[in-house]
């Protein structure tokens, strides 16, 4: 039998219990894939990230859904990055620490912001924005349980990717997020024929955003908060001119009663963004060991 540090962080909260929660497994060089996916589906949160070494950069990570591999994810992210600065694993050894992390998807660098009277401030680059299938809208609205006119007039229904595609439905308000009924099989069947991984409704209110994120069965139904698909609507946000300033904060899992928040940057002009910053913080709440 053997034996891996195991941890549980929430992420994009400094409040234990908030935010969206991560099972992290350190040293885990030695699994095979299969063997972190049933760790996963152990799990069963929305992720479980390993981390290993790297080669290429200063650390790698690999991160599973109940269901798959994901190449890119952000609360995994800000949670795994957390625990290793925590645990001394990244040394800390000015105000602002860059490191580069290893993902399927790419190598993405990471910030660590310190602070002497909270919870480290985390911030990822995620990768260039790909702004991909374009989605009937109808169609796509109705698997949400909600009616066209819910939609924000005139702009697309589309998947964008920042290293992991997401579906982005942008509605009206906050009434419209609290409606939602989610056809799990019309979800499915958008998911299999236009290839994204999972939907994000989101609504802006001034410089705020407020979302909700949901998968296809196995995977977590809903999700506390999304670092992926943040970026990804961040970068819709600007291309689209739904955001004045190319910054704002993200709320999600207000309704899971699971609050979470982040900061988000978007670098580039509105044709052409280069990359998008997603920051938030994280909180340790379970220290163990995995036996297998």
């Amino acid at each position: 039998m053997a034996s891996f540090p195991f941890f549980q962080v929430d992420a994009f909260t400094d409040t234990p219990l908030n935010g969206n929660p991560c099972a992290i497994v350190l040293d885990a060089d030695s699994l095979t894939r299969e063997q972190m996916q049933t760790i996963a589906r152990e799990q069963n949160l929305s992720e479980t990230a390993f981390i290993l070494h790297s080669e290429k950069a200063d650390v790698r990570a690999r991160y599973f859904t109940p269901a798959e591999e994901i190449p890119l994810a952000g609360h995994p992210t800000i949670a795994a990055i957390h625990l290793l600065a925590e645990t001394k694993r990244i040394p800390l050894t000015s105000p602002v620490t860059a490191i580069t992390l290893e993902l399927e998807a790419g190598i993405i660098s990471v910030t660590i912001v310190t602070s002497s009277e909270k919870q480290n401030r985390i911030a990822m680059t995620q990768l260039k924005p790909q702004f991909l299938s374009l989605l009937p809208p109808e169609r796509a609205v109705s698997a949400f349980g909600l009616p066209p006119k819910d939609l924000i007039p005139g702009k697309p229904v589309q998947v964008v990717s920042t290293g992991t595609p997401q579906l982005m439905v942008p509605v009206r308000d906050e009434t419209c997020l609290r409606r939602i009924q989610v056809n799990a099989t019309s979800l499915l069947q958008l998911r299999d024929e236009f290839k994204f991984f999972s939907a994000h409704l989101f609504t802006v209110n001034g410089s705020e955003t407020f979302a909700r994120h949901f998968a296809s069965p196995p995977d977590v139904f809903e999700d506390p908060f999304t670092g992926s698909a943040t970026g990804g609507m961040g970068a819709y946000l600007w291309h689209y001119n739904l955001i004045q300033k190319p910054f704002f904060v993200a709320n999600q899992g207000k309704w899971m009663h699971r609050p979470g928040q982040a900061l988000v940057t978007v670098m580039g002009p509105r044709n052409n963004i280069k990359a998008v910053e997603v920051a938030g913080q994280a909180v340790t709440v379970i220290t163990g060991t995995l036996r297998i």
